[in-house]
């Protein structure tokens, strides 16, 4: 018997088994990290990432798509309003234009309401969106059972003012017969329409989300009739504004379209 072979063999062994079992012990190591990484809640990994956000609606956990048409106005509606001149453009559009400037306070939410409610046909069914101070404008949208419809053309109204923040004329469009569909769905929590920006990149790192809200959005927007479905409205930082659509969790981009 040569031995010396024998040891040899056995020390060539013995390598290739020290060999076997390093590469298992990386193999499993490493696939305990990527469960770690997994089991990781996208909580910790905002948190992680300095990214901060307000408190999140959790009552809200079923909602349903909505219908309605674009309002045809009648003369009947114009007689409604005065101390302007109402203009009736294509149907669908009111143009009014006070004879004097009416002051509005746009800071002032009651104040704001309460001219919405005096001057404006159905005022009480829109709410502020914004203010641009280089145009000269301010943008309401419609809102049905206390939630907004974002970014609607045919329910938005615009009113033009001056330096002095006094209301020279507007523009006004309007959703009618509006009503809920019946059947109900599950809606995808706030959290997880956040985790959608974070995964499209849409937050950074110090980032901080604040303001979150149920809403709905016209997908298709210009038709007679319009289909909405629920929509997470989302600030961040308060300036960038995103839209998720609630039942598929998809970004909406300003024009409808959804973000791949």
């Amino acid at each position: 018997m040569d031995w010396n072979k024998t040891k040899t063999i056995f020390i060539i062994v013995f390598l290739v088994l020290d060999c076997f079992l390093v590469y298992q012990f990386m193999e499993k190591r490493n696939s305990s990290q990527l469960d770690v990484i997994l089991e990781t809640t996208i909580e910790e990994q905002l948190e992680a990432n300095g990214i901060t956000y307000v408190e999140l609606p959790k009552e809200v956990t079923k909602a349903a798509y909505v219908s309605g048409k674009s309002r045809s106005f009648t003369a009947a509606d114009t007689k409604q309003l005065s101390g302007q001149r109402v203009e009736i453009k294509g149907e669908t559009k009111l143009k009014g234009t006070f004879t004097h400037p009416v002051a509005l306070n746009v800071e002032d939410p009651y104040q704001l309401r309460e001219f919405l409610q005096r001057h404006i046909l159905n005022g009480e069914q829109y709410a502020f969106w914004s203010f641009d101070k280089q145009e000269g404008t301010v943008t309401c949208y419609q809102v049905y059972d206390g939630k907004m419809i974002y970014g609607n053309e045919n329910s938005k109204l615009v009113i033009h003012v001056n330096e002095q923040k006094e209301a020279l004329s507007y523009e006004q469009t309007m959703l009618d017969d509006l009503e809920k569909y019946e059947r109900k769905q599950d809606i995808v929590p706030a959290i997880k329409a956040i985790e959608t920006l974070y995964r499209k990149g849409h937050l950074q790192p110090g980032d901080r989300v604040t303001k979150v809200e149920l809403g709905y959005y016209g997908l298709v927007q210009f038709t007679a009739s319009q289909v909405l479905t629920p929509t997470w409205h989302i600030v961040v930082n308060r300036k960038e504004d995103y839209f998720v659509n609630a039942f598929e969790g998809q970004v909406i981009n300003e024009q409808g379209n959804v973000l791949e």
